[in-house]
Protein backbone atom coordinates (compact mmCIF):
# COMPACT_ATOMS: atom_id res chain seq x y z
CA UNK A 1 0.00 0.00 0.00
CA UNK A 2 1.45 3.49 -0.75
CA UNK A 3 0.85 6.37 1.16
CA UNK A 4 0.02 9.69 -0.49
CA UNK A 5 0.40 12.92 1.86
CA UNK A 6 -2.58 15.46 1.77
CA UNK A 7 -2.68 18.82 3.33
CA UNK A 8 -5.83 20.62 3.79
CA UNK A 9 -6.17 23.84 2.76
CA UNK A 10 -9.45 24.64 3.62
CA UNK A 11 -10.53 25.21 7.01
CA UNK A 12 -14.19 23.88 6.54
CA UNK A 13 -12.70 20.97 5.16
CA UNK A 14 -10.49 20.22 8.37
CA UNK A 15 -13.70 20.91 10.29
CA UNK A 16 -15.47 18.23 8.04
CA UNK A 17 -13.45 15.26 7.33
CA UNK A 18 -16.44 13.69 4.84
CA UNK A 19 -15.29 16.40 2.60
CA UNK A 20 -11.87 14.70 1.77
CA UNK A 21 -11.71 13.22 -1.38
CA UNK A 22 -13.10 9.50 -0.81
CA UNK A 23 -14.12 6.36 -2.59
CA UNK A 24 -17.86 6.46 -3.39
CA UNK A 25 -18.56 2.79 -3.50
CA UNK A 26 -15.64 -0.24 -2.52
CA UNK A 27 -15.23 -0.99 -6.48
CA UNK A 28 -14.64 2.21 -7.16
CA UNK A 29 -10.88 3.32 -9.12
CA UNK A 30 -10.75 7.12 -8.22
CA UNK A 31 -11.92 9.64 -5.43
CA UNK A 32 -14.22 12.25 -5.96
CA UNK A 33 -13.05 15.44 -5.67
CA UNK A 34 -15.17 18.85 -4.52
CA UNK A 35 -15.80 22.00 -5.33
CA UNK A 36 -13.78 23.73 -2.73
CA UNK A 37 -15.94 27.46 -3.55
CA UNK A 38 -17.59 30.08 -0.62
CA UNK A 39 -20.95 30.69 -3.05
CA UNK A 40 -22.15 28.77 -6.20
CA UNK A 41 -20.47 29.25 -9.58
CA UNK A 42 -22.43 30.07 -12.78
CA UNK A 43 -20.28 28.09 -15.31
CA UNK A 44 -21.52 29.36 -18.29
CA UNK A 45 -22.26 27.62 -21.60
CA UNK A 46 -19.16 26.87 -23.45
CA UNK A 47 -16.69 28.80 -20.47
CA UNK A 48 -13.92 27.32 -18.67
CA UNK A 49 -13.47 28.00 -15.02
CA UNK A 50 -10.74 27.36 -12.59
CA UNK A 51 -12.36 25.45 -9.12
CA UNK A 52 -9.86 24.85 -6.19
CA UNK A 53 -9.95 21.65 -4.42
CA UNK A 54 -9.21 22.45 -1.17
CA UNK A 55 -6.07 20.34 -0.54
CA UNK A 56 -2.70 19.42 -1.90
CA UNK A 57 -1.12 16.11 -2.17
CA UNK A 58 2.52 14.79 -2.74
CA UNK A 59 2.49 11.56 -4.02
CA UNK A 60 6.80 11.68 -3.73
CA UNK A 61 6.95 8.61 -5.11
CA UNK A 62 8.40 8.84 -8.98
CA UNK A 63 6.66 5.75 -9.81
CA UNK A 64 3.19 7.18 -9.31
CA UNK A 65 1.19 9.79 -10.77
CA UNK A 66 -2.37 11.07 -10.13
CA UNK A 67 -5.00 11.81 -13.03
CA UNK A 68 -8.22 13.69 -12.69
CA UNK A 69 -10.56 13.05 -14.82
CA UNK A 70 -13.93 14.35 -15.20
CA UNK A 71 -17.30 12.56 -13.43
CA UNK A 72 -19.02 10.10 -16.31
CA UNK A 73 -22.56 11.36 -14.70
CA UNK A 74 -21.67 15.37 -15.51
CA UNK A 75 -19.84 14.60 -18.49
CA UNK A 76 -23.07 12.82 -20.08
CA UNK A 77 -26.11 14.35 -18.31
CA UNK A 78 -24.75 17.90 -18.37
CA UNK A 79 -21.76 18.34 -20.88
CA UNK A 80 -19.87 18.89 -17.68
CA UNK A 81 -15.86 17.69 -18.41
CA UNK A 82 -12.45 19.29 -18.31
CA UNK A 83 -11.42 21.93 -19.77
CA UNK A 84 -7.90 20.08 -20.08
CA UNK A 85 -9.62 17.02 -20.77
CA UNK A 86 -7.00 15.21 -18.06
CA UNK A 87 -4.84 16.64 -15.24
CA UNK A 88 -1.83 15.17 -14.67
CA UNK A 89 -0.36 15.22 -11.09
CA UNK A 90 3.56 14.65 -11.06
CA UNK A 91 4.72 12.84 -8.29
CA UNK A 92 6.86 15.87 -6.76
CA UNK A 93 3.75 18.74 -7.45
CA UNK A 94 2.65 19.85 -3.82
CA UNK A 95 0.60 22.70 -4.70
CA UNK A 96 -3.65 22.97 -4.50
CA UNK A 97 -4.83 20.63 -6.97
CA UNK A 98 -7.26 22.77 -9.15
CA UNK A 99 -10.02 21.68 -11.55
CA UNK A 100 -10.87 23.23 -14.83
CA UNK A 101 -14.24 22.66 -15.54
CA UNK A 102 -15.38 23.08 -18.87
CA UNK A 103 -19.05 23.31 -19.81
CA UNK A 104 -19.49 21.68 -23.35
CA UNK A 105 -23.35 22.28 -22.78
CA UNK A 106 -25.71 24.63 -24.15
CA UNK A 107 -26.95 25.31 -20.83
CA UNK A 108 -25.52 27.44 -18.35
CA UNK A 109 -24.62 25.22 -15.26
CA UNK A 110 -24.48 25.97 -11.05
CA UNK A 111 -21.49 24.64 -9.43
CA UNK A 112 -21.89 24.88 -5.45
CA UNK A 113 -19.69 24.51 -2.33
CA UNK A 114 -18.12 21.01 -2.38
CA UNK A 115 -20.27 19.54 -5.22
CA UNK A 116 -18.47 16.44 -6.29
CA UNK A 117 -16.83 18.13 -10.15
CA UNK A 118 -13.98 15.44 -11.10
CA UNK A 119 -12.22 12.55 -9.52
CA UNK A 120 -8.93 11.63 -9.16
CA UNK A 121 -6.86 8.31 -9.87
CA UNK A 122 -3.12 7.12 -8.96
CA UNK A 123 -1.85 5.13 -11.74
CA UNK A 124 1.73 3.81 -11.51
CA UNK A 125 4.66 4.80 -14.24
CA UNK A 126 7.04 3.55 -16.12
CA UNK A 127 10.33 5.09 -16.55
CA UNK A 128 11.48 3.03 -19.62
CA UNK A 129 15.32 3.71 -21.28
CA UNK A 130 15.60 4.38 -24.89
CA UNK A 131 18.08 2.31 -27.40
CA UNK A 132 18.38 4.16 -30.47
CA UNK A 133 18.51 2.05 -33.21
CA UNK A 134 19.27 2.34 -36.92
CA UNK A 135 15.92 0.03 -37.78
CA UNK A 136 13.52 -2.06 -35.80
CA UNK A 137 14.33 -6.20 -36.28
CA UNK A 138 11.34 -6.60 -37.72
CA UNK A 139 8.73 -4.39 -39.61
CA UNK A 140 4.73 -5.87 -37.93
CA UNK A 141 1.44 -5.03 -40.17
CA UNK A 142 1.22 -2.19 -38.51
CA UNK A 143 4.19 -0.81 -39.74
CA UNK A 144 3.31 -1.13 -43.57
CA UNK A 145 -0.12 0.14 -43.66
CA UNK A 146 0.01 3.22 -41.27
CA UNK A 147 -1.83 5.65 -39.42
CA UNK A 148 -5.35 5.07 -39.03
CA UNK A 149 -4.70 1.68 -41.00
CA UNK A 150 -8.03 -0.04 -39.18
CA UNK A 151 -10.78 2.28 -40.86
CA UNK A 152 -13.58 3.07 -39.16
Amino acid sequence: MNTIKIKILNPKIKKNKNLLPKYATPGSSALDLRASIKEKIILSSKKVVLIPSGIAIHIHNPYITALILPRSGLGHKSGIVLGNLTGLIDSDYQGELMISLWNRSAKDFLVYPYDRIAQIIFVPILKPKFSIVENFEKDTARCLNGFGHSGI
